[in-house]
């Protein structure tokens, strides 16, 4: 039976990680994972942000089937079983997979308390609440991870820990002591002060006038490693070092882990998986440090897997789901994958060293905006049908692999490749709701309860006098024109 480490390391981006080409020191610890694992290249939360993804993945279901998109209203909670619903529940949870398995089941984490999702505790045998709903320091998280590690990975031979780590999350609060480890280091070589003075000059929640959300009184004090907005690439730097720190940060503690299992001669025997909620977007359709999209930006994350015995280090460049991760360790664990699932096992690849990438995959979005998107080959299809207070067109399309910071849109270039997006959304919704519990997409259960959580808790008409107050009327015009009378 397998030990295993699962590192879900909150709101990380892919390319941030040395492993992942970056031009930083960010992840040394990481990295050594990835040396003797496989790292995918292009793998897709179905459900962002946070409560949706760690939905999809834990049910092994879209959120479409589940019911969850939303950070709050009619579409936060799973969605009830009816007069179905046995003494206990007949929803198998991935951990319930693993625990049928044989495996003990950990989770350090604070995340069920942060959502009040408490459905997250289902199949774990321990339960550790670090008890300040995502706002924990590495320091706190690896703290009880260490110490379950020397109380029980020697004694037990059969173990699944996830450890949830959050410091690459907004708003950055690595210790000041800490230090800038990027000082005067050069950035990725995309933004410049062009689209700064662009965006700056533009609207919208986490945009570069507003990062912290409508507003920024106050944020650098209260933050003291953020700008309260940004207005230049100076700005910029240090909110990329704020985030990039965090990061540096978030992996030394992960090489205490690493050193732990060192100490008692398992690292080598050890599963390790490195992987994340959500992406995070530093710019890209001007959004900084938050995760708002179905966009490349926000839905691809890391995923690392190094299974002794089973992976040789590669790089897989094919199209997966994060949830295909549910079957997949269920399967190598010697569990059997629910067949309820929409996650596929891509265990065998594993094994013979290919890749098992699907044609295309969906990501959606409905707790800062409402949207679905299609990535298939290189292109990105991004439909919006709420713009979550923000200057976007109803049709964007991106080829990331050319334009991975979502620069140039082609839609009005390519509508040949717009109409096949739109084509291929249209046959995945109705496959999907010919298969749901419910024939009722919750996307439109958020659009017609008022739209997404974030843009319902704020105030439009006073987030409009601050746009004309920082001589952005034509944009205040343009935003109540859209969503006044919402």
């Amino acid at each position: 039976m397998p030990r295993i480490l699962y590192l879900d390391l909150d709101t990380l981006r892919a390319d941030h990680l040395g492993c992942y080409g970056y031009c930083r020191d960010t992840s040394p610890n990481i990295d050594r994972i990835a040396e003797r694992g496989v790292r995918f290249e292009n793998c897709y939360v179905s459900d962002a942000p946070c409560l949706p993804s760690r939905a999809a993945l834990h049910t092994g279901r879209f959120g479409i089937h589940t019911g969850v998109v939303n950070h709050g209203g009619l579409c936060a909670d799973l969605r009830l079983e009816g007069r179905n619903r046995d003494f206990k529940t007949n929803r198998k949870l991935w951990m319930d997979a693993l625990r049928a398995a044989g495996l003990h089941t950990v989770s350090v984490s604070p995340f069920a308390e942060r959502h009040s999702a408490w459905w997250f505790y289902a199949g774990f045998n321990e339960m550790v609440n670090t008890g300040r709903s995502g706002q924990e320091r590495a320091d706190e998280i690896a703290a009880p991870a260490l110490d379950w590690l020397r109380r029980n990975a020697a004694r037990r031979e059969n173990w699944f820990l996830q450890v949830n780590f959050w410091d690459p999350h907004t708003p950055y609060r690595t210790p000041i002591e800490y230090g800038n480890p990027f000082e005067g280091q050069p950035l990725a070589g995309w933004m410049n002060e062009e689209t700064i003075r662009r965006h700056h000059a533009s609207y919208g929640p986490h945009s570069a006038h507003e990062p912290h959300g409508y507003g920024g009184e106050g944020a650098e004090k209260r933050h003291p490693r953020l700008p309260a907005e940004i207005a230049s690439m100076a700005d910029y730097r240090r909110w990329i070092d704020g985030y990039d720190t965090g990061i540096r940060y978030m992996d030394d503690h992960i090489g205490l882990l690493l050193a732990e299992l060192e100490r008692q001669k398992l690292l080598e025997d050890t599963v390790i998986i490195v992987s994340s909620d959500h992406s995070e977007s530093q710019g890209e359709l001007n959004v900084y440090g938050d995760h708002h999209f179905a966009d490349h930006s926000t839905s691809r994350v890391p995923l690392v897997v190094s299974w002794p015995g089973v992976t040789a280090p590669r790089a897989d460049r094919g199209l997966y789901y994060q949830l295909d991760l549910a079957p997949t360790v269920t399967e190598l664990a010697g569990g059997t994958p629910r067949p309820e699932w929409d996650g596929r096992s891509f265990a065998e690849a594993l094994r013979a060293g290919k890749s098992a990438g699907r044609d295309e995959v969906v990501v959606s979005q409905c707790a800062w905006a409402c949207q679905r998107s299609v990535r298939w080959g290189p292109w990105l299809m991004m439909r919006t049908y709420h713009d979550g207070h923000k200057d976007l067109p109803e049709r964007m399309l991106f080829n990331v692999e050319e334009d991975p910071y979502e620069q140039c849109d082609l839609a009005a270039a390519r509508p040949d490749l717009v109409n096949e997006g739109l084509v291929r959304l249209e046959a995945w919704t109705a496959r999907m709701l010919a298969t749901s519990p419910e024939p009722v997409d919750p996307m439109q259960v958020v659009i017609a309860e008022g739209g997404p959580l974030h843009t319902r808790e704020a105030d439009l008409a006073k987030y409009c006098q601050r746009l004309r107050a920082t001589g952005r009327s034509g944009c205040a015009e343009k935003l109540w024109a859209r969503h006044g009378q919402d």
